[in-house]
């Protein structure tokens, strides 16, 4: 068993769950695709593979023009790059064949990050994969729900805005030097069999 958390929100959150299961603890660099205006909103995600999730309807609605549209994906692709050669350097990335693979991070807004993240982890053939988040929008939640056998959240909010901050007393965003702190101290043990009552039964297709 394996935890995966998404920097830099998701490092503390997967941190601790890893010490509290006593479960092996890494990250997984994926990264939402900026609005230019809007820093704090999506309409995408690029992982570290370079796999782009687009959510198409937002995108239509803000009628992005297509070059916009790519311009915005390479600059992604670059802070994706930067923050690997950062947070992992030479460190090869795990194997997860037969697998379970835990995912973490600090809340989904949209979900799209999350959901090209657990897209890029599929491929890599893990035995199943559960997302595990301190809140969410319950769209998030629908949108991942068939692409993952476990979906762990706490606190689950409607409406139509919703920021992930919102749901937490104390907020602020990661420096990279506290990312690599967590990761410093992160965890490489097994066990923790307590998780696998949390999942449903691997299904035999999944859907792209």
């Amino acid at each position: 068993m394996l935890l995966l958390a998404v920097p830099s929100g998701g490092v503390p959150i997967g941190y601790s769950i890893a010490r509290e299961l006593n479960i092996a603890f890494e990250i997984v660099v994926v990264r939402k695709i900026q609005i230019p205006w809007n820093t704090e909103v999506g309409f995408g995600a690029v992982t570290w593979e370079g796999d782009v999730v687009l959510n198409d309807q937002l995108v239509a609605s803000l009628r992005l023009p297509s070059e916009v549209v790519r311009q915005c994906i390479n600059q992604t692709r670059e802070v994706v790059l930067a923050r690997l050669r950062k947070f992992r350097g030479n460190r090869p990335f795990p194997n997860l064949k037969d697998q379970t693979v835990i995912v973490v991070d600090d809340g989904l807004a949209s979900g799209f990050t999350m959901l090209a993240a657990v897209r890029s982890i599929r491929r890599k053939a893990p035995k199943r994969i559960a997302v595990a988040v301190p809140t969410a929008s319950m769209t998030a939640l629908e949108l991942l729900a068939d692409e993952v056998e476990g979906l762990i959240c706490p606190n689950i909010r409607g409406g139509q805005v919703f920021a992930v901050a919102d749901a937490y007393l104390e907020w602020h965003d990661l420096s990279d030097d506290e990312v690599m702190d967590y990761l410093s101290k992160g965890l490489d043990r097994s066990g923790a069999k307590r998780w696998a009552r949390l999942m449903k039964p691997p299904s035999s297709h999944r859907g792209a």
